[in-house]
C-alpha cells in the first residue's frame, strides 16, 4: 500500500498523526502550509519564542491558532516553550527547525525521552551531535532522522537508489547557488535578503559556506566518507554531465585524491548528485546506451529539492513505517569547525552561525582534534586572540556554562567517539 493510501486510511479513521513544529521560520511556515492540504497528518502545535510569527504561520494556511498548549478544542496551539511541546501528550512527531544547536539539540532529547519521533530540519544540530541522538532513539524505540527536502536526504536517496543497484558510490554532493563568500554577514547581504524574504542571518549562512559545509558533513556521517581536503574543493560547473570526469582521481583527469568523499559544486544548483563507476561490460555499455556516459564514472542527478514541502514525507514515514530517511553512523567521519571571519580579541563572546564572527569548514574527523566544532561556538567566548581565516581551538574558548549541546556533545565523544 503507497504512503499516501495508509495516509488517507488514518484520515478515514480519524487518528491523523499529530505533529509539533519547533520554530516557524520560513522553513516552518511552508511545512504547515503543505501539511495543512495533506490528509492523515495535522500539525496540532507550534513553539517559537515570537508567539505573533507562531500565530501567524498558520492563519497564513487557513487555520485558526490559540495561544497555550493547555487545549484549544481542536484548534492548533502555539506557545512559546519548545521543551513544553516536546513533552506534550498531544504530538506523536516532533519537527524542530529552528537551526540553533542549543535548542534543537534540547528539543531532540526531549523528544526522544518522551517516546516520539524527531524529524531534523536542523542540520547544524545533527552535524554536532546527531550520532548520539540517533543512538538514544534506537535505544528508545523511535525514529530520529534528517528531513526529506534537505539537500542530505535528497542525496541519501540517490546514494540508497546506486547502492540498492549494486554501484560503487565514489562521491556524493550537492550544488551551492550563492557565490562563496567566507565574508559574508547578515548586513553584506540584508538588500538579497530582503527581496528573497529570508532571515539575513540564515542567508548570509549560505553565502559564507557554513550550510554547505554543514549538509556535506550530514552526508558524510551517514554514508561513512570524508572531505577529500578541508572545506572540500567547491569547483565550478553548470553541467551536471561533466560531474563523472571532475570527481574522478588526479591519475585519471579529475580532482580527487581519493573515493569514497563528499564534495560542493558551484553551479548545478540545487541539485544534488552521487558519482558511480562502472565495471567494463554490459552494465557500462548499458549506461552508456542510456545516455549516462561512457564511464567509468557516472552521475546519477536530481535537479531539485523541495526543502520543507517534503518533510511531511518523512513524518509519514517515521510514524507510519519506523523508517528514518538519512541518520548518522555510530562513528561520525566529518567535522564543520568554526573559523574566523574576522580577527578576534580575547574575551570576545561568540554570536551564531551566519553572523559576524565565525565560518564553518567541514574536515575529517581524524584532522579536526583539538578544533571548535561549530554547532558549539555561539555563546563561547575567546580566551587568546584569533586571526581572520584561523580555525578556532577548542581550548582556545570559555563554553557557556550550562550549555545542554555541549554537555551532549561531551557524552557523544566519551561514548562515540572514544
Amino acid at each position: 500500500m503507497s504512503l499516501r493510501s495508509k495516509l488517507e486510511d488514518l484520515e478515514k479513521a480519524g487518528t491523523p498523526i499529530r505533529i509539533g513544529l519547533v520554530g516557524a521560520g520560513q522553513m516552518g511556515r511552508g511545512f504547515i502550509a503543505q501539511v495543512a492540504g495533506i490528509p492523515g497528518m495535522e500539525t496540532v502545535a507550534v513553539a517559537d519564542v515570537d508567539l505573533e510569527r507562531g500565530l501567524g504561520a498558520f492563519r497564513e494556511a487557513g487555520l485558526d491558532p490559540v495561544e497555550g498548549l493547555g487545549g484549544g478544542n481542536g484548534r492548533p496551539a502555539v506557545t512559546d516553550d519548545a521543551r513544553e511541546l516536546a513533552r506534550s501528550g498531544a504530538v506523536d512527531v516532533v519537527v524542530e527547525a529552528t537551526g540553533v544547536t542549543e535548542v534543537g539539540a534540547r528539543v531532540a532529547y526531549e523528544a526522544i525521552q518522551e517516546g516520539k519521533h524527531v524529524v531534523m530540519l536542523n542540520a547544524e544540530t545533527d552535524a554536532t551531535v546527531g550520532a548520539l541522538l540517533a543512538r538514544m532513539a534506537r535505544s528508545a524505540g523511535v525514529v530520529y532522522t534528517g528531513s526529506a527536502g534537505d539537500e542530505p536526504a535528497a542525496i541519501m536517496e540517490l546514494y540508497d537508489f546506486a547502492r540498492s543497484m549494486g554501484f560503487e558510490v565514489v562521491a556524493a554532493g550537492k550544488g551551492k547557488n550563492n557565490p562563496l563568500d567566507t565574508t559574508a554577514t547578515p548586513e553584506s547581504v540584508a538588500e538579497e535578503a530582503a527581496r528573497k524574504h529570508m532571515n539575513p542571518k540564515m542567508l548570509a549562512a549560505f553565502v559564507d559556506g557554513t550550510k554547505t559545509m554543514v549538509e556535506m558533513a550530514t552526508v558524510a556521517n551517514a554514508v561513512g566518507f570524508v572531505p577529500d581536503v578541508p572545506g572540500m574543493h567547491g569547483p565550478a560547473e553548470t553541467d551536471p554531465k561533466k560531474l563523472g570526469q571532475i570527481f574522478s582521481l588526479r591519475e585519471d583527469g579529475g580532482i580527487l585524491s581519493k573515493y569514497s568523499t563528499v564534495d560542493y559544486v558551484r553551479g548545478v544548483a540545487p541539485g544534488v548528485f552521487v558519482v558511480v563507476r562502472s565495471e567494463d561490460g554490459p552494465v557500462r555499455e548499458t549506461l552508456e546506451y542510456l545516455g549516462m556516459g561512457t564511464g567509468p564514472n557516472h552521475v546519477f542527478y536530481r535537479p531539485y529539492h523541495l526543502t520543507s514541502l517534503e518533510t511531511p514525507l518523512s513524518v509519514a514515514r517515521a510514524a507510519i513505517h519506523g523508517e528514518a530517511g538519512i541518520v548518522s553512523r555510530s562513528q561520525p567521519m566529518a567535522e564543520v569547525v568554526a573559523v574566523a571571519k574576522r580577527d578576534l580579541d580575547a574575551g570576545e563572546k561568540l554570536g551564531g552561525i551566519g553572523g559576524t564572527d565565525y565560518y564553518g569548514t567541514v574536515y575529517p574527523v581524524s584532522d579536526a582534534r583539538g578544533m571548535l566544532p561549530l554547532g558549539l561556538a555561539a555563546g563561547a567566548r575567546t580566551t587568546r586572540p584569533v586571526a581572520r581565516g584561523e580555525v578556532v581551538s577548542r581550548a582556545g574558548v570559555e563554553l557557556p556554562e550550562g550549555s545542554f549541546v555541549d554537555n551532549l556533545r561531551r557524552l557523544q565523544d566519551a561514548a562515540l567517539v572514544g
